[in-house]
């Protein structure tokens, strides 16, 4: 195992995805198969707070299917009221936009659609924001979809990931979308392929997104060596519990701390 990959610390995610202000999962990233979690993603932002959670994944998907972001206020309260570290993405495809998400509080933003058709932005906002910038790859039969996964672009996962280290992006999260909102568990050799050449041999950190159904998802991800791991529905669902997944993944990575 690499000296890397034995240092990489797995974080946890809670998912608050938003559509018209409420807390949504979709299935498969279909619109028309949403499922209504809560009316406040301030409420269940403060809820994995109390739970011990550091992070939070917030998507708007209004803004990624329409191109409009609007969760500044709300990346604004559960940063200041919750302590979480916001990451945000959702049709973010200007400068303004990154930079009034930053101003709200959010510790990253993530690049999607954009980083596909327009690398010359992605590049100049990568490498003038760093590490406060990520790249959303989501893969359907290895080619990458964008515009709220409505559409199959014509770039390949590897080719973009390739393209998106050149630029020194540094944290990918790369969703499966055949497993997400599935309950149909995770694919542990496709995010340790991953990780192995683009932790191992480059040094950008991978996230993992969708179909993490139970505590095993995320000891697997975890010792893979995967930097973040993304729970959604199945938190919602009372699969796994917020709490185990925290301990789960603490545990796994100082496993591979002690093979050091």
């Amino acid at each position: 195992m690499s000296e890397r990959i034995k240092t990489v610390k797995t974080e946890i995610f809670p998912a608050v995805d938003v559509i018209g202000g409420q807390v949504v999962r979709l299935f498969q990233g279909d619109y028309d198969r949403k499922t209504v979690f809560g009316d406040s993603p301030e409420e269940m932002a403060r809820i994995f707070a109390d739970k011990g959670a550091g992070y939070l994944h917030l998507v708007d998907l209004d803004g990624a299917r329409l191109g409009t972001p609007g969760c500044y206020e709300t990346v604004e309260h559960i940063a200041r009221e919750t302590g979480l570290k916001v990451e945000i993405g959702g049709g973010i495809r200007s400068e303004e936009t990154i930079e009034k998400y930053l101003e709200k509080g959010a510790f990253r933003v993530i690049l999607g659609t954009v980083c596909v058709t327009d690398p010359e932005f992605t590049e100049r906002m990568a490498r003038k924001y760093g590490d406060r910038i990520a790249a959303g790859l989501d893969a359907r039969d290895g080619m990458v979809a964008i515009k709220g996964w409505k559409e199959i672009s014509e770039l390949s996962l590897s080719d973009a990931f390739d393209r998106l280290t050149g630029y020194g992006i540094s944290t990918v999260i790369c969703t499966d979308i055949s497993k997400d909102g599935a309950m149909a568990g995770i694919d542990a050799g496709f995010y340790r392929s991953l990780t192995k050449k683009y932790t191992i041999e480059r040094g950008c950190g991978i996230v993992a997104s969708g179909g993490v159904t139970d505590t095993e998802d995320v000891r697997r991800l975890a010792e893979a060596g995967a930097s973040g791991i993304i729970i959604g529905r199945s938190i919602y669902d009372g699969r796994i519990r917020l709490e185990d997944a925290l301990r789960i993944a603490e545990a796994a990575c100082a496993a591979r701390s002690e093979e050091i």
